[in-house]
């Protein structure tokens, strides 16, 4: 098939699943045992949530900022658009089949009486069936379910928008785009029901903790993206100067700003939880930026804005697991030893021989891990951590991220090499070489 019938075939999709919608047969919430009755609704919860949304949202155009201010001046639109592009991509496949595969009702099986699911029925809320403005009794009990499957979706978008950064300047644009419509329907959208379902395998069986995302989001990137780059090999030409810093100071003030909607929206309610949150997101930033630029001179770098952003960046990632679980003393040492660990990592010549563009593994990858250990030594509250007595559950956090890295990056690899059976995932050695912004999008920076 040329290159011609696979635009064409993806067009077809999109009008198939408009006029499927337009005449899906859509269902009504009802109360009952799933839905409570309007009157449950508090108010400054939704106010909170609507806020929280829009916050997370802004996150992926922060992204696209933040990695297009880092590649080559001939590859930074097509970078910025790979982001954007999962804004239109993931939330139509969220409406139609997403949100049913992540929180519908548990497929899966029992374990010591109990039932767990790997992934939810993907006709509970088909076309956001019964998604409609009654609070769903145990997936936000206060807010409007649309309003919490929003939410969520937002979660969904800005994850394959992450691993954008490690296939830089070197993936074909139709090919990414199928990619990522696997990932989210293949990798993230059970992960997604492993952990934050209240019956799913992870959280429910093996109780693991992740507040806002730290395994579901960072470390599924994390391991796609170095499983990306191993399967597309290095760049003609790894080496390039970044062509925008003011663009990665502005990437990283959207996306610390949105944070704030990522970790402390992630309580579901206006409440100290969330206040909570939103105090260690923005302390643990900030110690991972003063600790990397600190630790960047000790080892005889200059202190730079680039340093700088990505340090604040890691510091986000780290925290993210358990913004609403520590202190604020815990947070400044999840800063601080998080930085430490990915500094090495993007300094680290192995990683830097595979080609990793923006260093999302080191990042986002590293970085989820870290904050998924430091959340089973530190967290407090149920199922508690190391520090309090919860051996067990450590021990569960350990078992739960190897088995998160396998499936993460082991199924990746398995939907880079599919993609690239049907769609060749590389450009040619000449686009590559004039750059994707003219060879992919006739665009000019």
């Amino acid at each position: 098939m040329n290159l011609e019938k696979r635009w064409i075939s993806a067009f077809v999709i999109i009008a198939i699943i408009a006029v499927i919608g337009l005449f899906w047969p859509h269902q009504k919430a009802v109360i009952g045992s799933q839905f409570n009755a309007v009157s449950t609704i508090n108010y400054a919860d939704v106010a909170w949530l609507l806020t929280a949304s829009c916050l997370v949202l802004l996150m992926t155009p922060g992204l696209s900022f933040f990695y297009g201010g880092m590649v080559g001046k001939k590859n930074v639109i097509s970078t910025m658009l790979k982001s954007f592009i999962c804004l239109g991509v993931v939330s139509l496949l969220w409406v139609v089949v997403g949100f049913s595969l992540s929180f519908g009702d548990p497929i899966g099986f029992s374990i010591d009486g109990k039932y767990y699911g790997i992934i939810g029925n993907p006709f509970d809320f088909t076309f956001f069936d019964s998604v409609e403005g009654l609070p769903n009794a145990t997936l936000g009990p206060t807010i409007p379910f649309i309003l919490f499957a929003l939410f969520q979706m937002k979660f969904a978008v800005i994850t394959p928008a992450i691993i954008t950064g490690a296939l830089a300047e070197r993936i074909r644009f139709i090919s990414f785009l199928l990619f990522i419509s696997l990932f989210v329907l293949l990798i993230y959208t059970p992960l997604c029901h492993m952990i934050w379902h209240p019956h799913g395998l992870l959280g429910g069986y093996f109780g693991v903790k992740d507040f806002a995302g730290g395994t579901v989001v960072h470390m599924s990137a994390g391991f796609a993206a170095l499983a990306g780059v191993l399967v597309l090999g290095k760049r003609k030409n790894s080496e390039h100067i970044p062509t925008n810093i003011p663009f990665v100071l502005l990437g990283t003030g959207l996306l610390w700003f949105g944070w704030f909607g990522f970790n402390a929206g992630s309580a579901l309610a206006a409440n100290a939880t969330a206040a909570m949150a939103f105090a260690t997101t923005t302390i643990a930033s900030a110690s991972a930026m003063m600790t990397w630029v600190f630790f960047d001179r000790l080892n005889g770098r200059k202190v730079s804005a680039l340093g700088a952003c990505i340090g604040a960046v890691v510091g986000l990632v780290v925290i993210t697991p358990s913004a609403g679980f520590v202190s604020i003393p815990q947070s400044i040492f999840f800063g601080f030893i998080g930085a430490i660990v990915s500094n090495k990592m993007v300094y680290w010549n192995k990683l830097k021989q595979i080609d990793d563009t923006l260093d999302v593994f080191a990042c986002h990858g590293v970085g989820g891990i870290m904050g998924m250990i430091l959340t089973a030594i530190f967290a407090e509250g149920e199922n508690a951590s190391l520090l309090h007595g919860g051996w067990s559950v450590f021990g569960h956090h350990m078992m739960a991220l190897l088995l998160v890295s396998v499936f993460t990056f082991g199924g990746a690899y398995l939907l880079f090499k599919f993609t690239n059976a049907i769609i060749p995932l590389r450009v040619s050695e000449e686009s590559e070489t004039e750059g994707l912004d003219l060879s992919q999008h006739g665009e000019r920076f």
